[in-house]
């Protein structure tokens, strides 16, 4: 997997070239864990997901990313938000920067048992008490306090 970079609101920011359908997934089991990997491109904590491939609906990608990186199976119930801050651009190895644009699904886990797959260090059921010590990026952390909040409406910014 290419290592990457996150830049928020950075002018010394390389400037975007390309823009990616991506997702992740705001998967709560009924404890009220959030399902999230430490990322092996970054070592950051996340909520799974990834970019959409050709021939699948977007909530095909949410499943499928899902248990690729996690080993969970997880239904789509509904959507957290829609993430485009041209403020957030993400710079891979290979010269690609990525302007964000992400929406972020929520997903109730249906089966599977927890794994570590290529793109993760670690994957655990996360209790909500522990997030806020947790490794994360800017927008994954906007990403959880949406999803907690509940609300019927999805965000769209």
């Amino acid at each position: 997997m290419s290592r990457r970079t996150d830049y928020f609101d950075d002018p010394n920011a390389p400037k975007a070239n390309n823009i990616v359908p991506a997702v992740t997934a705001f998967v709560v089991n009924d404890a009220g864990d959030v399902l999230m990997e430490r990322r092996s491109d970054n070592g950051r904590w996340g909520m799974p997901g990834g970019v959409q491939d050709i021939g699948e609906n977007i909530a095909g990608t949410v499943v499928r990313e899902v248990l690729e990186e996690t080993g969970v199976l997880v239904e789509v119930v509904g959507l957290v938000g829609i993430f485009t801050d041209p403020g957030h651009v993400i710079a891979f190895a290979d010269g690609e920067v990525r302007q964000e644009f992400s929406l972020c699904f929520r997903a109730r886990p249906v089966s599977g048992e927890i794994k570590v797959s290529s793109e993760s260090l670690e994957v655990r059921w996360i209790p909500r008490a522990e997030i806020e010590s947790l490794d994360v990026s800017p927008t994954t952390r906007r990403r959880l306090t949406e999803g907690f909040r509940d609300s019927p409406l999805p965000l769209i910014s």
